[in-house]
């Protein structure tokens, strides 16, 4: 009887759960280095390579899209719309480390300085290290999904400030970008709609087709759609304004 209420008594079995809690505790641990170690090499890859596919690519190509891409290096996409893209989508790309606190936290409606006039860009909204993050490490869409995307989005900005640099986050945000329907980066955007390669984009070409942002799907470049012949010309007076600052001039060297 002694030996049975040993064997079966909560304080011995609470001793043989303990060991099961740590060793679950420890493959926890293990899978969560192995995934942190797996996420920076893939990110340290992509500094020398465009990523293979992305989500969004592949939820494009199951809802029946296709895939039309050509990734492009940095000297062959035209200048114009690498402006477009900074005065479209993100004025103070390179100034801030990833995030745009002065629009997050609305510290101004109007202009951030006396050189950046009349942005368009709404405060708030996510910078291209974010949106470079968010499209080649992660997913797309909204509800509680984009919340729970919050804090994988935090850590991939920051590393991909940390390592590959402001030319190349640009870089590759042009190149993996939906910017139609299946259509993915300015190369296959530039051929689709103007038949033409992308290093030869004209200014208005260039705003047009980043006008389309953030709903390629709905705000057609070809047909062009009512908002992006209204964005466009807005996009290309934001060009003038950003033309000869000097942070812009030496990123877009």
């Amino acid at each position: 009887m002694l030996t049975y209420f040993y064997i079966f008594s909560p304080c011995k079995m609470a001793k043989n759960k303990t060991p099961k809690k740590r060793s679950i505790l420890r493959t926890a641990l293990r899978v969560i280095l192995i995934m942190f170690l797996a996420s920076m090499a893939y990110v340290i890859l992509c500094k020398w390579m465009m990523p293979p596919i992305t989500t969004t690519q592949i939820v494009d190509v199951c809802r029946g899209y296709g895939l039309k891409r050509d990734y492009v290096s940095w000297n062959e996409i035209s200048r114009n719309i690498k402006l477009a893209a900074l005065a479209s989508e993100d004025q103070r790309f390179a100034e801030h480390g990833g995030f745009d606190w002065k629009s997050i936290d609305k510290s101004v409606n109007g202009p951030v300085n006396k050189k950046r006039k009349n942005k368009i860009r709404g405060a708030g909204a996510s910078t291209i290290s974010q949106q470079t993050a968010k499209n080649v490490f992660l997913w797309q869409g909204s509800g509680i999904g984009r919340y729970i995307r919050k804090v994988p989005e935090f850590y991939y900005t920051q590393l991909i400030e940390w390592t590959w640099g402001k030319k190349r986050i640009l870089e590759v945000y042009l190149n993996v970008i939906e910017m139609g329907p299946g259509i993915y980066g300015v190369e296959a955007a530039s051929q689709a709609y103007f038949h033409k390669s992308a290093k030869n984009l004209s200014r208005s070409e260039a705003a047009m087709i980043i006008a389309c942002l953030p709903n390629p799907k709905k705000f057609t470049v070809v047909p062009m759609s009512r908002r992006v012949s209204w964005r466009y010309p807005k996009i290309m007076a934001q060009m003038d304004n950003l033309e000869g600052d000097e942070d812009i001039e030496d990123l877009l060297k």
